[in-house]
């Protein structure tokens, strides 16, 4: 039987839903871009969205790492934004035991590695990354990977992201189809980098 359109997205959904670790020892892939921006208008994943994940059906994903998701952040407005979201259950950093918390960390470090390198190569005015690890507004464990850029405003390039206020969360930076190749290159550059480092430990 042929199927097309929103059933054939699912379907594709669907045919890629993984957990760590898969049983083939292959990394989990992130969706095509029709299937991504098909789950967008799909309003319930933003409601749990690591459960949305394990169901494959939370379009900002980028991989499955050892301790959680990596995704792509709902705002752009520094390019390349990325979280990690810790897989189990978790408020605290310190909740976890501290193997589990040092393999968080190395995930954290290793998304930031991809986001780096992405970032780097497609603006040349790419500065640094800041690390972030908050819960003050999600208590779920989590980190934040922000991108910052020559570019800035001088009175804020010093400055945490959260000085920008509510610019950051503009409409006009709002995560859609036209970042489908920052998110698809910074995805491809983790599955790397997550090859290579998962492989050594």
């Amino acid at each position: 039987m042929r199927i097309s359109g929103a059933a054939a997205a699912r379907v594709e959904v669907m045919e890629y839903q993984s957990s760590w670790p898969p049983a083939d020892r292959r990394l989990y892939a992130p969706p095509s871009s029709q299937v991504t921006w098909y789950l967008w208008d799909m309003k319930d994943w933003k409601e749990d969205r690591i459960a949305a994940a394990e169901r494959a059906e939370n379009p900002t994903v980028l991989a499955r790492m050892r301790t959680g998701w990596a995704v792509i952040g709902d705002t752009q407005h520094l390019p390349g934004y990325c979280l990690l979201l810790y897989a189990g259950t978790a408020n605290h950093l310190t909740d976890l035991p501290r193997d589990e918390r040092s393999r968080f960390l190395l995930d954290l470090s290793l998304l930031g590695e991809a986001v780096e390198a992405s970032c780097g190569r497609r603006d040349q005015a790419f500065r640094r990354l800041n690390y972030e690890v908050l819960g003050n507004s999600w208590e779920h464990l989590h980190g934040h990977i922000h991108p910052r850029y020559e570019w800035e405003p001088p009175r804020l390039l010093h400055s945490p992201v959260w000085c920008y206020g509510d610019e950051r969360t503009a409409p006009k930076h709002r995560l859609g189809p036209q970042h489908e190749e920052l998110r698809a290159e910074i995805a491809h550059a983790l599955t790397g980098i997550l090859s290579e480092a998962y492989e050594q430990a």
